[in-house]
């Protein structure tokens, strides 16, 4: 993902959505997230720019919703059923990937992976 203060970030994405799994009254989606506007960015061990404060994908539980629907760790979610994960806290990430009245999670997420493979084929042509 490429950032130039003041311009448009630009960033190559895959759609995901996760199946939450229902167990009692709990909805499991399978992963964990890290990062956020009010956690100290240089932290992140995902994002080379120390000052990210984007929401990370930490930790996916094998045989998961999640790892089911191709979620990895290391993922930036940048989008959380239409709303924007760019500025938000790490609470107000996490309130809006675990509400109790949605069974279905839709990610728009970004990956080193994704964009190493576009770069590469624009170099081929």
């Amino acid at each position: 993902m490429s950032f130039i203060p003041g311009q448009p970030v630009t960033a190559v994405v895959q759609r995901i959505e996760i199946h939450k799994l229902r167990d009692g009254d709990n909805l499991i989606l399978g992963f964990s997230i890290g990062g956020g506007i009010d956690q100290d960015s240089s932290q992140n061990p995902f994002s080379e720019d120390k000052t990210d404060k984007g929401i990370y994908v930490t930790r996916i539980s094998k045989g998961g919703p999640a790892e089911v629907a191709g979620l990895k760790m290391g993922d930036k979610i940048m989008q959380v059923n239409g709303w924007d994960m760019t500025m938000v806290t790490h609470d107000q990430a996490r309130k809006k990937l675990t509400r109790k009245n949605e069974d279905v999670v839709r990610l728009l997420v970004t990956r080193k992976s994704l964009e190493n493979v576009v770069r590469q084929s624009m170099m081929q042509h």
